[in-house]
């Protein structure tokens, strides 16, 4: 079958599905344009996409021989699920494989600004540094410090793990659990790390609102998804100095322009989307993501789909293979 991949993936898990597929991998850096990805698509029986590729009902008409999308992601707001399951389309992900790394990587972050490192390294960078000062660069005890999570699911909840071994007390928030309200939660946080998926109810979560409830001199991290943090409220935060400093893996706009002011704040870390940048973790999501595509086109139920329901549809209209 055709099958159309949009991004080149690392490891062996491509070579597996050219085994099976006559396999078309787009070869720039960028993602395909709109126009691209449909040239591509509408002559493919599957599809790997990535978050940057949108799929909504619209582009789904265009792919009428579509049998399965497999998206290399946790999360799969970049794919209309709905419009999907209208056309019997299982949708795959990758959920799991990034935990440890990303809530690594999220401590990493914190660890980070605590001990204030982006102005440290920035001094030494510039000249600064001309001698050991006892009173230089201060910064904060893990023991000392409260993290807020926003949203508890397994990184949330290995990221409070690990925090926890450290000394750190740990808060968290979730419509799934019995936990603090949000407006409980971010007055007491002297740290907020988001952890919540992208939905209608998280999109600028972090409001100018919520911003004013959080501690003066507080830390906000975010590795989940960035439009949960409205940018220009968070630049009127850092400008007013109510906010401490920010860590950024995840940004809105993505990639952030690199003449954005938020890379003008010394206290602040912006990351290009890389907290599940381990070579296991990328290359485990590949696998993943390929073994979704092999067992729906082989007509095998996915071993993650965001839509299982699909399979047991009695509308479940098989693709028009006369085009």
């Amino acid at each position: 079958m055709r099958v159309f991949v949009t991004r080149e993936l690392p490891g062996p898990a491509l070579d597996l599905l050219r085994r099976e597929h006559d396999v078309t991998v787009w070869p720039g850096r960028l993602p395909p344009t709109r126009q691209d990805l449909a040239s591509n698509a509408e002559s493919a029986d599957g599809l790997l996409t990535l978050l940057t590729d949108q799929v909504d009902a619209g582009f789904l008409e265009k792919c009428p021989r579509l049998m399965a999308i497999s998206n290399l992601a946790v999360g799969y707001e970049n794919i209309d699920v709905a419009a999907a399951t209208a056309r019997g389309l299982p949708v795959g992900h990758t959920p799991g494989v990034l935990t440890d790394a990303t809530a690594q990587f999220t401590l990493v972050l914190i660890l980070a600004l605590l001990r204030r490192l982006p102005e440290a390294t920035a001094a030494a960078r510039n000249g600064e540094w001309i001698t050991w000062e006892p009173a230089g660069f201060l910064g904060t005890d893990l023991a000392a410090t409260t993290l807020g999570l926003v949203g508890y699911g397994r990184i949330g909840r290995e990221v409070g793990r690990l925090a926890g071994a450290l000394g750190m007390r740990v808060l968290f928030t979730s419509p799934s659990s019995a936990s603090l309200t949000l407006e409980e939660l971010l007055p007491q946080s002297d740290v907020v790390s988001l952890h919540a998926p992208l939905t209608a109810e998280t999109r600028g979560l972090i409001s100018p609102r919520t911003l004013s409830l959080m501690k003066e001199g507080a830390l906000l991290v975010n590795v989940a998804r960035g439009p949960i943090v409205d940018t220009q409220a968070l630049v009127q935060s850092l400008r007013a100095g109510h906010l401490g400093g920010a860590a950024l893996d995840v940004t809105d706009p993505e990639p952030l322009p690199s003449d954005h002011e938020l890379y003008a704040f010394p206290n602040v870390i912006i990351t290009p989307h890389i907290a599940s940048a381990t070579v296991r973790a990328r290359t485990s999501m590949a696998e993943i993501a390929v073994t979704n595509l092999l067992h729906a086109l082989r007509g095998e139920q996915m071993p993650h789909c965001a839509n299982p329901e699909v399979y047991h549809s009695t509308t479940r209209r098989a693709p028009d293979r006369s085009q």
